[in-house]
């Protein structure tokens, strides 16, 4: 199976990270990244994407993704634009730093300035990064927030509400902290926490179920993962909660209480194991069962576009046997994937199936088709 015609047709990077100016046509494939460490492989996988809500896969400051030259005290302005099919018409994505403001940025859809949120209805990605390895031993507000972009890709309403929660979130502590206290503005503010809140939940509990419900029905070479959340609240509690909770919030400098103090929890099922306790290839392949169940359950559903998975140098991390499953599965799934990788060798299951491209020091300088 090909990835359908959803699939990102062109790339094009002007000033971003190590690129001067490339123009990728992709033409909906699957492609495989490969060369050195420093080559500029994991670069090109992050402007991918910025093409979506957030700060992209490294979580980098908009006014760092500028090309710098070592003389250069400040990176120049970046751009990245996309181009997708979607039936007979093509979409055209951009974004790019703010010339107001190097630490935003401006998102376009077809020529128009939009919010971030409505890039979730053209293109939906999941990634897999190295920085993920220890994704079960860090801090709750990692495992929340890979978990939120997992149901970006199959709701994206979802962003919208995660931001104007957060945006609430801030302005209360705000007033908590610096104040004087403004009775009314802060009960408005509760009152938004609190309906913004149950949409959170609702979306995190409803994208769960059906992921796990994937997971079930799937036969793969992965260990399942069974997920499940701590730290729900009734939603009936919600607006009392914050009241409550207001003196502690004040004096600790942090908001102590609500939906964003959930946690997600995986186990290892044939090994009924936490994976906080799982060595560090179980936990890679509990994390590929759980995108590759996403992006199955995505694949499947007719009134949604297929995901761009962005994988990188996951494969170095495989068996050869896991490694080849998951070309496998991406490949039978249809979804676009890019992996990425520093040993040609490690792709030969991807003959055939996607576009070989060896980078050197930003450059495309080998193709294989």
């Amino acid at each position: 199976m090909t990835p359908d015609k959803h699939a990102l047709q062109h790339l094009s990077l002007t000033e971003f990270r190590s690129y001067e100016r490339l123009d990728f046509a992709i033409s909906g494939r699957s492609v495989y990244l490969y060369g050195p460490n420093g080559a500029g492989k994991t670069n090109l996988l992050e402007a991918i994407s910025v093409l979506n809500p957030g700060r992209g896969l490294r979580g980098a400051a908009f006014s760092d993704l500028g090309r710098r030259l070592p003389d250069e005290a400040r990176g120049r302005a970046w751009g990245v634009a996309a181009r997708f099919h979607e039936g007979e018409d093509e979409v055209h994505l951009g974004t790019g730093s703010d010339p107001r403001d190097p630490g935003k940025r401006i998102i376009r859809l077809d020529g128009e300035t939009v919010t971030a949120s409505r890039l979730l209805e053209h293109v939906r990605q999941i990634w897999l990064t190295p920085l993920q390895d220890r994704l079960f031993l860090e801090a709750r507000a990692e495992r929340l927030r890979f978990f939120d972009r997992l149901v970006y890709a199959a709701d994206h309403g979802h962003a919208a509400t995660v931001s104007a929660y957060e945006k609430a979130l801030r302005e209360r502590l705000k007033l908590l902290t610096d104040g004087p206290v403004d009775e009314a503005w802060l009960t408005l503010l509760e009152q938004k926490l609190a309906e913004t809140g149950a949409q959170m939940m609702r979306a995190r509990l409803a994208a769960m179920s059906a992921l796990q419900a994937e997971i079930e029905g799937h036969q793969g070479a992965f260990p399942k993962a069974d997920l499940s959340f701590t730290g729900e609240i009734p939603e009936d509690d919600l607006i009392d909660g914050y009241r409550r909770a207001r003196s502690r919030d004040g004096a600790a400098g942090r908001s102590l209480f609500g939906p964003h103090r959930m946690d997600l929890t995986v186990l290892h099922r044939e090994k009924n194991r936490p994976a906080a306790d799982c060595s560090t290839g179980e936990q890679k392949a509990l994390l590929l069962n759980i995108i590759l169940g996403q992006g199955a359950r995505l694949a499947k559903a007719e009134s949604l576009s297929k995901p761009i998975l962005l994988l990188d140098e996951v494969a170095a991390h495989l068996d050869p046997l896991r490694r080849h499953a998951l070309f496998d599965e991406t490949h039978a799934l249809g979804l676009q994937t890019v992996f990425t990788g520093t040993d040609l060798s490690l792709f030969d299951g991807l003959k055939n199936r996607a576009l070989g491209v060896r980078i050197e020091s930003g450059q495309f300088v080998e193709f294989i088709e």
